[in-house]
Formats: C-alpha cells, structure tokens, sequence
C-alpha cells in the first residue's frame, strides 16, 4: 500500500471514528462503513481502527473474523453466499452448489481471476422455508433453481458492464431479489 493511500485510508477511518465514535461500540458500524466504501478491511485498516478506538487489535480482527459479512481479504465485487443448513441441503442446494461453480467457473471460498465474483457459503440466513437461498452481496434469493443461478449471474454480469465500481454495481437491485440489512450482524457469524 502506497504511502498515500495509507494516509487517505487513515483519514477515511478517522471520519467514521467521528461519525460513529471513538469507543468499543463504534466498531461494528466503523467496519460495515469501511467494508461497503473498500470492499475488505485491511490489516493496516484494522490496526488504525483498534488505534483509533483504544483497543487492541485482536479485537477488530475477532469481530471481522466473527461475522460472515466482514471480509479481512479481497472478495469479488459480487458475494454469493448459498445457505448450507440441513433445510436448503433438503430443498436441493447440492445441484444449485454445482451450477453456481459451473456458471462462474469457481469453487466454493475462490473469487474468479478478473475480481468480480466470489463464491462461499454461509451459516442460516433465516429462509429455511424457501430453501435454497442464496445471497448476492445484501439481496436474497429464495427457492432458487438452476435456471435462477444463471438468470442471477447473467444480471450481474449486465450490472457490472454498466457500472463497473464496486459502489455503483452494489447498489443495482438484481431482479427477483429482496433487499436486507440493518440489523449489523445480517445473517451470523462464519462457518
């Protein structure tokens, strides 16, 4: 990291120190602030947090290590996150597991060569009467089929090639998807 992105991101850290505050409570929405404007929380990022916020640095990175919706490395611009509980195994998730691999030509916990797509799974997003689910960056899919895998990817794909910033491309709404978030933890913590 170049010295003056090091200093652009410390300045960046400082005004969400502002905005939320300078104490323990502040870290959650300190690092959902940061992840949506960088896409990951760096190492050096966290070290200034926890600087900024007197706290050690084990800290920030338990947090971000805690919550499936925290990235301590770069992922895709576009996140799938395809349910693994026992309610979505029984609604099919091993074939929609299979065509999300074969449509972006990855395996689950890589992100595809070009930086667009990652592709993990994720504990209970709270579907499980509409399994599988399945979640592109904050909108949820439900009783998603393999055509509705390659209907997502390919309007993600459109998104991209129109707004190829991670900012803009994040706030489209995918067809046929419900928009979350709000509560801070989303859907709970890592595999």
């Amino acid at each position: 990291m170049l010295v003056s992105e090091k200093e652009k991101l410390c300045a960046e850290i400082a005004a969400l120190a502002e905005q939320h505050g300078r104490d323990r409570s502040a870290l959650i929405p300190i690092l959902q602030d940061l992840q949506d404007r960088e896409g990951w929380i760096s190492d050096f990022a966290m070290q200034e947090i926890a600087r900024l916020l007197d706290i050690h640095p084990v800290e920030v990175y338990s947090v971000i290590s805690f919550y499936a919706f925290l990235n301590a490395e770069k992922k895709g611009h576009f996140i799938f996150r395809l349910c693994r509980t026992i309610s979505c195994d029984m609604a099919g998730k091993d074939r929609i597991a299979r065509q999300l691999e074969n449509e972006l030509g990855i395996k689950f916990g890589e992100t595809t060569e070009d930086g667009h797509f990652s592709l993990e799974y994720t504990n209970c997003m709270g579907w499980c009467d509409q399994g599988p689910a399945l979640m592109v960056n904050d909108q949820v899919f439900t009783k998603v089929t393999a055509q509705k895998v390659h209907d997502i990817v390919e309007a993600c794909r459109r998104v991209w090639a129109l707004y190829p910033t991670l900012g803009d491309a994040k706030t489209i709404e995918l067809p046929g998807a419900m928009k979350i978030g709000g509560c801070g933890c989303k859907a709970g913590g890592n595999a």
